[in-house]
């Protein structure tokens, strides 16, 4: 006998499938909402084969709704997918495939298939609990997409900065120490010119001060300070058979970096051209500390549905933000969330620290979380929780933050972090 639950999933979908997603191939499992019987095939990846299979889909279950369990939200496979107005897709984190694996193959073997079975099982037993994706407008979605190109180039520019310092440390290290910033076009210039000491070490004193001033650095303390260490340093080495393949490597890291910082731009030239055309933009550009870098990130974080989120606690546990508490026995303890995603969770505590010296009831915040022993960290996570719950409420109603307002609304309610405030 089929339940109440059952019958209703059938009305909705007319078909269940579950997909083990990779870059050649996708394995299937579908079951139609009527029978019990699994179908196992295998998609190639290919624009061809996809769409021929959509069509397959339409014609078999008539044009009617096919559920898809997907453990991804984005991607080549989810963006082709989109564009079938019937398939409805729910992605899931691949943490929890990966549990419900665990579950089903204590050996923690690992079997294509048994994934997309697994991704079926999940549809089918929880779908109450999961959320069918909801693309963003074409606006907001490239917008994403350009923020998220962007953060892997500024990954991309981490890594080669980190190599450039390593292999600098074993030939050349009056570089590294002369430029706190090395993630610059002045840094990738002074390499370009003086790549080893010696050849710093031959370098004229106006050539030098030349150098300097024309990438803006007029101090004349700084200047002099910089021709003082030339003049008194050693070089860390002189053996040919280090310096050479090292100034082969920096020489070819800068080329790099210069690369990766051009890309930069032309991604925050995007962004700043694409953002502020966006009907939300001037309500997170008007926030305490976000400004031009960080009100576009936060507009994605939220998005434009404004019931993508159920409640403000729900946005603050898929960031990562509000804190989990586990226990074992008399002992417990707290701790951030690790599974979710990263780059929003950043967002959001970056954004947090910068509204410090420019709100006053974070500034206190921060500092009463501090007295009550809270480490730098924790207490700028503490108050990311805090202004996710207020942005929330700002970005549902459509409502600017108002700081007064704010304050206002803290004297109402008799909150102890007025004592703070006035001290």
């Amino acid at each position: 006998m089929k339940t109440h639950t059952t019958r209703q999933s059938e009305q909705e979908f007319a078909a269940f499938i579950g997909i083990d997603w990779a870059d050649k191939k996708h394995d299937i499992c579908l079951q139609a909402a009527e029978s019990s019987q699994r179908e196992f095939s295998v998609l190639p990846h290919r624009p061809k084969d996809i769409d021929e299979w959509a069509g397959s889909l339409r014609r078999r279950f008539h044009g009617r709704r096919v559920a898809v369990c997907i453990e991804t939200s984005r991607g080549a496979l989810v963006y082709a997918l989109q564009k079938y107005d019937f398939i409805v897709l729910f992605p899931i984190n691949p943490a929890t495939l990966a549990k419900y694996r665990q579950a089903f193959k204590p050996s923690r073997a690992k079997a294509d298939p048994t994934d997309a079975q697994i991704a079926l099982e999940i549809l089918l037993g929880h779908r109450d609990k999961l959320k069918a994706l909801q693309p963003q407008s074409p606006a907001v979605r490239e917008l994403a997409m350009l923020l998220e190109e962007r953060r892997q180039v500024v990954d991309d520019q981490r890594r080669i900065v980190n190599r450039l310092i390593s292999n600098l440390k074993h030939y050349y290290p009056l570089a590294h120490d002369w430029f706190e910033d090395k993630g610059t076009i002045l840094f990738c210039d002074f390499l370009t010119r003086w790549p080893t000491y010696k050849q710093l070490h031959q370098a004229r004193r106006t050539t030098l001060v030349a150098f300097f001033r024309t990438h803006n650095c007029h101090h004349p303390k700084l200047i002099e300070e910089r021709l003082a260490a030339v003049r008194n340093a050693a070089p860390l080495t002189e053996d040919p058979a280090i310096i050479r393949p090292k100034q082969l490597l920096v020489e070819s890291l800068v080329e790099q970096l210069r690369a990766t910082l051009k890309s930069i731009e032309r991604f925050d030239a995007a962004i700043a051209c694409l953002a502020p055309t966006l009907p939300d933009y001037e309500l997170f550009h008007a926030l305490p500390g976000a400004g031009p870098t960080l009100a576009p990130r936060l507009l994605v974080a939220f998005g434009e549905q404004r019931d993508r989120y159920a409640s403000a606690a729900e946005l603050q546990m898929y960031a990562g933000i509000a804190p989990v508490t586990e226990s074992s026995g008399k002992q417990h303890w707290v701790h951030w969330r690790m599974q979710c995603p990263t780059f929003l969770r950043q967002t959001f505590v970056e954004w947090a620290a910068l509204t410090i010296p420019r709100s006053f009831w974070a500034k206190a915040y921060y500092h009463q979380q501090r007295a009550r022993g809270c480490a730098h960290q924790a207490a700028i996570r503490a108050l990311a929780f805090k202004w996710v719950r207020i942005l929330y409420r700002c970005w549902l109603n459509h409502t600017p933050y108002d700081e007064s307002a704010y304050l206002n609304a803290l004297k109402r309610r008799g909150s102890p972090l007025l004592a703070t405030l006035a001290t």
